[in-house]
């Protein structure tokens, strides 16, 4: 399987040449734990390893991140080619906190999985009285519940407001109403959740960063046939989105980094 044709990437060179390997993956980004299916040859491993490491690192360079505050406290593990789901290209399972990748499926779904797995991971981090195994922070503001008194939440439930809501704050976004189209349309309960339109804002964001082009990390937000239905925020909401998100994870960042 020559995986590394199917991906074209530009962007900082991290590895320098180097072969890297799903350890290196899992101690350079602080995952707890790395799995890689028994059906995976080493041959797909390495490759996959390579394509893996600079996803990572250019998620952790565009967010102003340690590289090792990715694996979120190592309370994230980490799959490939293991346990995935037919014709997914990636998912995130909380119960075991894990994201998983597929061998074969193509990849560009990593950065909207990254998300699902930190909205769940900063749940009770960020809201007072989080109940359930699978429960997010963008539904928790949603929900309207109270909030933990911390300078990064406020800046946190700012990348909601951003996102979620008219710039006046007095009515959703044009991204939520063509997002809640999209469900009548489709007679789907997809597009319009919380969780969802959040993770799509943010691969979004992430795939529209100027001098960094990997369609393993991301793709798919700008020209496809769901991109051209309104499903993600436009350039302009993107910036701003944006803007959210490096004032709440720059400073988180150094915050974890102090902490670790």
């Amino acid at each position: 399987m020559l995986i590394h044709q199917q991906y074209t990437r530009h962007g900082p060179d991290y590895r320098f040449g180097e072969q890297m390997t799903f350890l290196d993956v899992k101690q350079t980004f602080g995952f707890s734990h790395v799995r890689v299916g028994r059906w995976v040859t080493r041959e797909e491993s390495l490759i996959a390893a390579n394509l893996v490491f600079d996803s990572l690192a250019d998620l952790a360079f565009i967010l102003h991140l340690p590289p090792l505050t990715l694996g979120l406290r190592q309370s994230l593990s980490l799959a490939f080619g293991h346990g995935g789901q037919k014709g997914v290209q990636a998912h995130y399972a909380p119960a075991a906190r894990e994201l998983a990748l597929a061998k074969n499926a193509g990849a560009g779904a990593l950065a909207h999985e990254f998300w699902h797995a930190f909205d769940h991971y900063v749940a009770p981090k960020a809201f007072q009285r989080v109940t359930g195994r699978f429960t997010c922070a963008s539904d928790l503001w949603l929900a309207d519940l109270p909030l933990i008194d911390h300078p990064l939440n406020q800046r946190l439930v700012e990348i909601f407001r951003v996102t979620l809501l008219s710039e006046d704050n007095l009515a959703p976004s044009d991204y939520v109403r063509r997002a809640i189209a999209l469900d009548k349309r489709y007679g789907s309960q997809y597009f319009a959740k919380p969780t969802e339109m959040m993770a799509r804002a943010f691969e979004a964001c992430i795939e529209s960063y100027q001098g960094i082009q990997n369609p393993y990390l991301v793709s798919g937000t700008r020209y496809s046939s769901l991109a051209k239905e309104g499903a993600y925020p436009d350039e302009p909401h993107r910036q701003r989105i944006f803007k959210a998100l490096i004032a709440y994870f720059e400073p988180l960042g150094i915050a974890l980094g102090k902490a670790g």
